[in-house]
C-alpha cells in the first residue's frame, strides 16, 4: 500500500510512477502546458510535482489510453463538469461508431474467408452485365462510405447530407441489381442514418421496411435480428421507451438463435448501443 500523501513535492520519477506516466510524457505535457510542475529548479531544470497533482495526472493518463489527442485532453481537463460530460459522451459515440464498423469488417472478412461472401465480382462482356457489376460496386462502396461518415467527429451539416444521400444511393443501386437480402440491409442502413440524425419517423419507416423484406423473403438469422434492432433504435429516438424495450426483447430473443458465434456477438454488441 502506498503511504499517505501530503503536500511534499515529488520528484518527476516517483510522480510518474504513481501517476502511470513516463518521464518523457510528463516533460512533454509541461512543454505544451497540459500539466505544469509545481516547481522547476532554476539551475538544473529538474521538475517536481505536488501530491495534489496526482489526480489530474492519472486522469490525463486514462484519457490518453482512450486515444484522445492532447488538444482534446486539454479541453476535457479545463472544462466544467457539465461540459466535460458532453465532451466524453461525444468521444464515446465516436468509439462506438468505430467499434461497430470494425465488427462489421471482421464479420465480412470471416464470411469471405469461409467463402460465404464474394470477394470480387466475375468479369462479364455484355454491356448489361457490366452495368450490373458497376452498380454492385457502387452499392458496396457507398454502403462503406456511410460508415466512414458515421465515424467522423463533429460532422458538418453538409456531411450529414452526404451520409444520408449515400445511404439512399446504396439502397437504390441494390434495388436495381441486388437480392432481397441486399435490399433489407440497405433499408437497415437508411434507418440507422436517420436514427443518428435524430429523425425518428423515417428511421422507423425504413426499419419497418427492413423487417417486412426479411419476413416476405424468409430472411432470418442476424438480418431479422438487426431489423428489430433498427425498430428499437428508432423508437428510442422517438422517445417511445416501451416500444423500444419491446423491440429490443424481440431482437435479443432472435439473437440467441443465431447460428454463428461472430454473427450473434455482432448483434448483441450493437443492441448494447441502443
Amino acid at each position: 500500500m502506498l503511504p499517505p500523501m501530503d503536500d511534499t513535492l515529488l520528484p518527476i520519477g516517483r510522480f510518474g510512477r504513481l501517476a502511470g506516466l513516463t518521464i518523457g510524457a510528463l516533460r512533454h505535457y509541461h512543454e505544451v502546458g497540459l500539466l505544469v510542475p509545481a516547481r522547476v529548479d532554476d539551475e538544473t531544470s529538474y521538475r517536481s510535482y505536488a501530491a495534489a497533482q496526482l489526480e489530474d495526472a492519472r486522469f490525463i493518463a486514462r484519457l490518453r489510453e482512450l486515444d484522445l489527442g492532447l488538444a482534446e485532453i486539454r479541453a476535457v481537463v479545463q472544462a466544467t463538469p457539465e461540459a466535460r460530460a458532453d465532451l466524453l459522451k461525444a468521444h464515446r459515440a465516436r468509439l462506438a461508431a468505430f467499434l461497430s464498423r470494425t465488427q462489421r469488417q471482421i464479420h465480412w472478412l470471416n464470411r469471405a474467408i469461409d467463402h460465404e461472401e464474394p470477394i470480387m465480382t466475375t468479369a462479364t462482356t455484355t454491356t448489361l452485365d457490366a452495368d450490373a457489376d458497376v452498380r454492385r460496386q457502387l452499392a458496396v462502396e457507398l454502403f462503406n462510405h456511410v460508415w466512414t461518415l458515421l465515424e467522423q467527429p463533429d460532422r458538418s451539416p453538409a456531411g450529414d447530407d452526404e451520409m444520408l444521400h449515400a445511404a439512399h444511393a446504396s439502397r437504390y443501386h441494390w434495388g436495381e441489381v441486388g437480392e432481397p437480402i441486399h435490399l433489407a440491409r440497405g433499408e437497415w442502413q437508411c434507418s440507422r442514418v436517420y436514427a443518428v440524425l435524430g429523425r425518428s419517423e423515417p428511421a422507423l419507416w425504413h426499419a419497418r421496411r427492413c423487417l417486412a423484406l426479411c419476413e416476405e423473403h424468409g430472411i432470418g438469422d442476424f438480418d431479422i435480428a438487426f431489423a428489430w434492432e433498427a425498430i428499437a433504435r428508432a423508437n428510442r429516438v422517438a422517445g417511445d421507451g416501451a416500444a423500444a424495450e419491446s423491440a429490443l426483447a424481440r431482437a435479443r430473443g432472435l439473437a440467441v438463435a443465431i447460428a454463428e458465434d461472430d454473427d450473434r456477438e455482432l448483434v448483441l454488441s450493437d443492441l448494447e448501443t441502443v
